[in-house]
């Protein structure tokens, strides 16, 4: 008859026993984990433009991550939170792109990203008006974008001047005026 180890015995009774425990708390995660995130939605990029308005100059960006987190029960909750690649400007003019892209400018290679994260998200008849901080060229601003629901998507508009980030193309700060539009889809 060969010796049992009361101690290993014990041990492995444990070890089942938690692994059981391990397993049941898994289905039930998996269970009620869409409950949890019911109504928890994120931004999928449709479109981004802008119009330099004293050049009268058009154009987009892309390249759209997002970690934003929206609860459009609870809109208050919110975080927008993404950035869109400096490389991905355009205007219709490559040789205005590759200008613009350039160190004066954007400068690309040292700041590949344009960044923006809530810090206050409200609703009133207006729409939701998102207030955060947008990051040009490794200088921060505040921004307030105004958004309108439709058809699960949001529209927004917002403004900024460029100077205020550091790309002077205009001498005067009314000229270097640029309104953006954005369109996104609530995507769960």
């Amino acid at each position: 008859m060969a010796f049992q180890n009361p101690i290993a015995k014990f041990e492995g009774a444990v070890h089942a026993k938690t692994m059981d425990m391990n397993r049941y708390s898994f289905f039930v995660l998996l269970i009620f984990l869409p409950v949890f995130l019911i109504g928890q939605q994120t931004l999928k990029m449709k479109e981004i433009s802008f119009v330099f308005e004293s050049k009268e100059v058009q154009g987009s960006i892309g390249d759209f991550h997002s970690t934003s987190s929206i609860d459009i029960a609870d809109i208050t909750n919110a975080v927008f939170e993404g950035s869109v690649s400096t490389s991905s400007l355009k205007t219709g003019n490559f040789l205005r792109d590759w200008s613009l892209k350039n160190r004066k400018y954007f400068n690309e290679d040292e700041y590949p990203r344009i960044y923006f994260k809530s810090t206050e998200v409200t609703e009133n008849a207006e729409g939701i008006r998102v207030a955060g901080l947008l990051t040009i060229k490794g200088n921060t601003n505040p921004l307030s974008i105004v958004f309108r629901r439709e058809n699960g998507q949001l529209e927004g508009i917002a403004e900024l001047y460029t100077s205020d980030y550091g790309i002077q193309i205009k001498k005067k700060r009314a000229e270097n005026r640029v309104r953006i539009r954005f369109a996104f889809e609530l995507v769960e």
